[in-house]
């Protein structure tokens, strides 16, 4: 078989090591690999180039995407998803594996039903892929959110301060709320958890009336101005407040060991799904264990946390 893989949406650290494990297990088993370049708009201009497994060395530690990646709305056309399969036809393409999120799933989707075999791995730092616990490149991401709360943490307690850090993440929370239980954040702030702004000033004012040195609060991105709420902080609370938009610096990295073992797990298990004929599907992991859900079903489920919600209400 002639096996092309892409990657799509934001980048994520674990892309490069997921496209490794696609490449070296497809060529071991006798395949010629493909790589897009650029995601779904490299499929549109038809730049593709065939990938050895010499190609591969070093990526399993590298961040980003060798690949690269794109987003591009008028995917969404019959004409565009046209002109991509009639692109990978020409060139005797006969399945595709794409690597991103809900978005990139879509694309997936669509070429599934116009008759191309396909197959997703989650790959985004949001963690909001519903059917697998973990996403690839969230690890990496949690772990360079909880580094910077850590070191907000010592300046904060050093000017007796309250911190406010937004974060990534979009429409999931994930990314804030590990990251606040993680890093022992009093307040956190999700589309899933919305502002008390009440409750935070009352319980800032305990705290400083208590004598607390500092206070962490995590918030998703986009759903306020949190240079504002730090300024009414200052005002009303007594503690000083400061906040810190970290940015795409939570894209960035080496993959943590967690991603880079869970990319070329679903990397090469895409690859066996598609010799034995699967098609629009994707992979998850829930429990350790690797499973695969249709695409379908994936795309218009949001992920439960309830009760990582309710441990935040016990320890917070």
């Amino acid at each position: 078989m002639k096996i092309a893989v892409l990657t799509s949406g934001g980048d994520a650290p674990g892309m490069n090591a997921a496209i490794r494990a696609v490449v070296r297990t497809g060529i071991s088993l006798g395949h010629e690999m493909y790589g897009v370049l650029d995601g779904y708009q490299g499929l549109l201009e038809d730049r593709m180039i065939q990938l050895t497994s010499k190609d591969m060395s070093g990526m399993l530690s590298q961040g980003g995407t060798m690949l690269g990646t794109s987003r591009v709305p008028e995917f969404k056309e019959l004409p565009v998803q046209q002109l991509a399969i009639d692109h990978l036809n020409a060139r005797g393409i006969n399945a595709l594996i794409v690597i991103g999120g809900d978005g990139s799933y879509r694309g997936a989707l669509a070429l599934h039903e116009l008759g191309l075999q396909t197959i997703g791995i989650p790959g985004t730092i949001d963690n909001d892929v519903y059917g697998t616990d973990y996403t690839i490149g969230f690890h990496t991401a949690l772990n360079t959110i909880v580094d910077a709360m850590d070191k907000l943490r010592d300046t904060s307690s050093s000017h007796r301060r309250c911190s406010i850090i937004e974060v990534m993440g979009r429409t999931s929370g994930d990314l804030a709320l590990y990251a606040g239980i993680c890093g022992g954040a009093e307040f956190i702030i999700t589309p899933e958890n919305p502002i008390d702004k009440e409750l935070i000033i009352k319980t800032l004012k305990k705290h400083h009336e208590e004598g607390r040195r500092h206070a962490i609060i995590v918030v998703t991105e986009q759903l306020f101005d949190v240079h504002k709420l730090a300024a009414e902080i200052t005002f009303k609370s007594g503690f000083n407040s400061r906040a810190t938009v970290l940015g795409y610096i939570q894209r960035g990295g080496r993959p943590v060991p967690q991603d880079r073992i869970l990319a070329s797990r679903m990397g090469s298990y895409a690859v066996q799904m598609i010799l034995e004929g699967i098609s629009g599907e994707c992979i998850g992991i829930q429990n350790d264990q690797l499973i695969h859900s249709p695409l379908k079903y994936i795309v218009d489920h949001k992920k439960p946390r309830a009760e990582l919600y309710k441990l935040v209400g016990k320890i917070s």
